[in-house]
């Protein structure tokens, strides 16, 4: 064997492939991983079909099918007022991953700190590495995760590059709120500090809430990556299409990744899907969607030991289980997988000194005798 020195010498499998494949083997009902286990639109489907008899089976553009582009400008425009240029301003990507990745390898460069916060996402870390930067991160907690804008003050050097932001966030389905956004505005006020952005729950927000976008706020906005995502809100996990938009100067950079990474996305269905956001309904009606779900999820959980956590945005719910057992929340979830049929993910991996706060997180977005079933079987343990 010819010796490799690793890149990423820490890292493992994700908790997602671990916990989906302990679900198939067991044949647990899989709340780990974020996907649905219902059919997409039949229609958008439908719109797939017919664009690969029309001939769209071919290399798209590199930044992507223009149509598509063009109604996510005019979404952004008509959600959040923000203006962006489809032809400079919005790259179609192979998901909401790879937007990160690229923008992460477009600006990081070696030794540029980076803050994140915690928990996080398992992919924010391992491409500031790549790049040689540094993980700066904050540590939240439950059963809120505000984050406190005095400790992100603290950390704040000449090294810092970047902020990476996830409203609403996963895996605590909590959101920014106005208060957050002013902190973020005047920390980063006359700094060289970029942010980025993970808004692929966007849609998922609820109880009257407002997504606070970093496309609202003009100054934000022109010093942001925004990453979203058509997987999670249209049900169709594996097409990976997602897309970034940001100003021209940081747009240009992204692709110059971007090209040689993926060069383009899956052409059919970029045609398919900017046919089905013609339609508002599609994506306005997704919050009362996952509304229904979450309420219906949560109050059969009601019946539980588990004490539930808020769930603002995403198709996630949160819980502690401290009333139950003092276990390690891995081992907790192992056993409930096991014993009780039901897969999860252990919060503290979202952590990276895998602080345990004995808090389990469910993906809800399931049919309704899924969520059922797995009700039945967790007001047992």
């Amino acid at each position: 064997m010819i010796p490799v020195v690793s890149k990423l010498p820490q890292t493992g499998t994700t908790i997602f492939t671990v916990m989906s494949a302990l679900a198939s083997e067991l044949g647990a009902i899989n709340l780990s991983q974020g996907f649905a286990d219902y059919d997409c639109s039949p229609e958008l489907i439908a719109l797939v079909n017919k664009a690969m008899k029309e001939g769209h089976n071919q290399y798209a553009p590199m930044a992507g099918v223009m149509a598509l582009r063009e109604r996510i400008a005019e979404k952004t425009e008509k959600l959040y007022g923000a203006v962006y240029n489809p032809e400079t301003e919005i790259t179609i990507t192979a998901g909401g991953t790879q937007a990160i990745f690229t923008a992460i390898s477009a600006v990081i460069h070696p030794n540029d700190e980076v803050i994140i916060f915690e928990p996080a996402f398992d992919c924010y870390a391992p491409a500031i590495k790549l790049m040689g930067g540094v993980v700066k991160s904050l540590a939240l907690e439950p059963p809120n995760y505000r984050i406190a804008w005095d400790m992100v003050k603290r950390l704040i050097n000449q090294k810092t590059k970047m902020i990476i932001l996830n409203s609403p966030h996963n895996p605590t389905a909590t959101i920014l709120h106005k208060e957050d956004i002013d902190e973020l505005s005047a920390l980063v006020k006359n700094q060289d500090i970029l942010i980025l952005s993970d808004e692929v729950y966007e849609h998922l927000i609820y109880d009257g809430e407002t997504h606070h976008s970093m496309a609202r706020y003009p100054d934000l906005q022109q010093r942001s990556f925004i990453v979203a995502s058509f997987g999670k809100p249209f049900h169709a996990t594996g097409w990976k299409v997602g897309y970034c938009m940001a100003p021209a100067y940081l747009m240009n950079e992204f692709r110059k990744i971007h090209q040689f990474l993926v060069f383009a996305v899956n052409t059919p269905i970029q045609y398919a899907i900017a046919e089905h956001l013609k339609n508002e309904e599609n994506y306005l009606g997704l919050a009362e969607f996952f509304r229904e779900k979450r309420d219906h999820f949560r109050k059969g959980l009601e019946q539980s030991r588990f004490k539930l956590l808020p769930c603002s945005g995403s198709y996630f719910q949160s819980v502690s289980y401290r009333a139950i057992t003092d276990e390690k929340d891995a081992d907790f979830s192992i056993r409930v997988a096991k014993e009780f049929g039901v897969a999860s993910i252990p919060v503290s991996a979202f952590y990276s000194k895998g602080i345990d706060h004995h808090v389990l997180r469910f993906c809800f977005a399931k049919r309704q005798e899924t969520l059922d079933k797995a009700v039945d079987r967790l007001i047992r343990v």
